[in-house]
This record gives C-alpha cells, structure tokens and sequence, in this order.
C-alpha cells in the first residue's frame, strides 16, 4: 500500500484507549487535517478518570485533583468552562490528641495563624521549605527529569528536613498522591509534583474529574468512537478483538497499557500501584474549608480524606460527603475495610454517623515506574512504523504526561505520513 497518494482522511488510524492520553491524540491528529477512530473496552471516555453519580453524589473513581500549573492542562482544556473549584494551599493534619492546620500564609492569608502556631516541623523545617520552594521556582521541568533519581525519603532526609515533618506532612501528603506509604517514588516526581503545587493550585471541575475527558470528547469533531469493545491483539497493520473479528489499519496508536496486546521485547509488563477510595455520607464536616484531611499516624489504616462538599458541586444531595483514601496493603475483606475506616473516623473526625456510599478498589490507579522522563520525541513513541505508543505508563504517573504522549504519538503518526 502507498500510503503517501492517499487523501489525509482516508488513513486508517485507530487509537486504542478513550482515555486523556487517546483523546489528546484524537486533537491532535484532528487539528492536522487527519481523522480516527477510538476504540475503548468501557462504556464511555475517561479511562481512568471517571465519575459517578450515586445517590445525587459525583463520585470520582478515586481521589483525583487538577493540577492548574500543568503545562499541557493549561494547553488543551478550558478551565473555566470547567467550573473549576480551588483547594486552599494546606492541609489539616488529624492525630490521637488533635488536629492541627498548616498550609502556605503567602498564597492565602487565612492560613498564617493556624501555620505559625501549628507545632508541625521545627523552625529550621520552615525555612527549608521556603529554600526548596526558591530552588525549585528556578529550576525548570526539564532539568528535574535529567536528575539522578533517588527516593523521595531520601531526598526529604538529604534536603534536611525533620523526622517529624516527614513523619506529620511529607508522608500522609505524598503519600496520597504516590499512592504507596513509603515515599518509595522517584524524587523527580517529588520535584515536578511539589513545582506544580507552587506554581498553581489543586482544583476539581465542578462535576467532578470526569468533566475533563468529557470536554476533551466534545472538542472532537471528526473523530469516530467504538465503546464496550476490548482489543486482544495488535500486529503491524490489524487490530484483532477479543471476539476473534480483525480490523485492518494503516496506523495504530496505543494509548493504554500495551504490555497485553503486542508481543515485542521493547516491552515489558506494567507494574500498578493500587488503592481503596471509600465515600461516606455525614451530618457534619471536621474540616471546615477545602483542606485535604491527613492521618499523621503511622498505624492508622486511613492516608487522607476529603469533604467534596466543602467546594461547590453540581451533587443534589444535602448532607456532607467524604472520600477516604486507603494507599496500605491491608489485606482485607471489603467488609473489614469498611468497619476499620468507620471505626477510624469516628476516632479522627468525632463520633457520628458515617454511612457508607461507595467503595472503589482501584487495582490499576498510578504505574509504577522507573527512570521517569517529562517528554519523549515523536521518534521515540515508534514502536514499529505504524504503532505508537502512548499514556502517562510512558513518562510519569500524572495526567500531564498522558497529555504529551497522546500528543507526540499522534505527532508521530503525521511524521511517518509526511516521510512515506
């Protein structure tokens, strides 16, 4: 086949995977004249960004935050059509015998006090934090992906900081957004997700996270969809289903974990981090302002918890709402989780009623990865000449880097158009 004397709408390209990743690569390929088709295993876009609506609730299918300096975010989507609603730059840090407010008094001067008075961190952890926070204003992303990667425990205790801000801050924080207890997670993360905290802030749309494929979705005008479809293969120029039917294709990107669909060396298995996300209806809120809740104790089950209705929401129901965040191996049955978590927030937060909505196992919530880059070149998502790969499992655990692959594959796709 002679690709090069085809129109540009004419070529079979197919991205396998409705996720962020696919649908920026749809954009992409949509802004350079050329059209595909998705195709996704689940009923709808998102892929691991998803919302449901139980009870009047949006529910998030885990814990997901935006983060607002995010590069590519600012690039391809509308903020304020999202509606987006603002955390304040903090926490509130929940032990035995208190709770205690820390947060940035520069950024939002209701959290000067609370800070100043918090007992968290001595005075020389403050003033590391100011140091890291100048050192990392001036250092570019490019520069935090070329470092030599240790773990972000270690970088913490090389930096100077405390035992017991890592113990009270760093750890129930990073950890919730790593998704593993140790801060085992390479320091380059560390660096890019501490940046963009400085840098912007932490946001949900007010339809929950789902909103943002959504937008992406109703941005794309040529693009076909082929939902509840599941891919078993992928050879050079044909797409094979899981009901045994072939589809022929010149170009196929895969933006999803790959590792399950094509046999090449190049590739080796996804490992996954997982988590519990549990939601609970309440009467009240022990957080007052849209603080993140951290768990500062190092045997207790829950990492941190959020009150979604301390931010504006399009949910109809009229009680409080709280996720819980599990990162722990904990081996339980759903059951166990459940009363343990009950049992934890009726000892953090105050006795009460917290009656149980939804329970979100998430065996696949972040990859877990090595060596982490920010970029690939569009040569560098080539597998062969007609697949490409994409994702955030190819740079880093953040919807940023699911952004710029789906960009650079379907870069790619354009490149290898204009060579053939």
């Amino acid at each position: 086949m002679q690709l090069k004397h085809m129109n540009k709408k004419d070529y079979k390209t197919h991205i396998i995977g409705a996720g962020v990743s696919g649908l920026i690569a749809s954009k992409v390929l949509e802004d350079n004249g050329y059209k595909a088709t998705v195709i996704e295993a689940t009923d709808r876009v998102g892929g691991r960004v998803k919302t449901d609506i139980v009870k009047g609730y949006h529910l998030d299918r885990g814990f997901q935050v935006l983060l607002t300096a995010y590069p590519y975010a600012q690039k391809y989507l509308n903020f304020e059509a999202l509606e987006l609603q603002h955390f304040l730059p903090g926490a509130t840090i929940f032990n035995s015998e208190s709770k205690i407010t820390i947060g940035d008094p520069l950024r939002n001067m209701s959290l000067l006090l609370p800070t100043l008075f918090s007992g968290v961190g001595s005075f020389s952890d403050k003033l590391k934090i100011l140091k890291l926070n100048r050192f990392l204003k001036k250092t570019t992303l490019a520069e935090i992906f070329l470092k030599t990667e240790i773990t972000t425990l270690q970088y913490l205790l090389d930096f100077g900081f405390s035992e017991e801000i890592i113990a009270k801050f760093f750890k129930p924080f990073f950890s919730g957004i790593f998704l593993e207890p140790n801060l085992e997670t390479s320091s380059r993360m560390f660096e890019f997700v501490y940046k963009m905290f400085g840098e912007g802030v932490a946001a949900l749309p007010k339809a929950g996270i789902e909103a943002i494929p959504k937008q992406l979705k109703a941005n794309l005008e040529q693009t076909s969809f082929i939902f509840n479809t599941k891919v078993e293969t992928v050879t050079d120029d044909k797409i094979i289903f899981e009901d045994g039917t072939q589809l022929e294709s010149d170009f196929i990107i895969i933006a999803t974990d790959s590792s399950k669909l094509i046999a090449n060396p190049k590739i080796q298995e996804t490992e996954w981090k997982s988590c519990d996300t549990l939601y609970f209806e309440t009467n009240t809120r022990a957080i007052n302002k849209p603080l993140i809740g951290l768990i500062a104790e190092s045997g207790a089950l829950i990492n941190n918890m959020f009150y979604h209705t301390s931010i504006s929401s399009k949910s109809t129901s009229k009680k409080e709402l709280l996720s819980v965040t599990v990162v722990k191996d904990h081996g339980l049955s759903f059951e166990d989780l459940k009363s343990c978590v009950q049992k934890e927030l009726s000892h953090y937060c105050g006795k009460g009623t917290y009656t149980f909505i939804k329970h979100y196992s998430i065996p696949k919530a972040l990859p877990k990865l090595d060596g982490l880059q920010y970029e690939k070149s569009t040569s560098q998502t080539k597998l062969t000449n007609r697949i490409l790969l994409a994702g955030d499992i190819q740079l880093n655990g953040s919807l940023n880097a699911a952004m710029i692959s789906g960009e650079k594959a379907a870069l790619g796709v354009i490149q290898n158009l204009k060579s053939s």
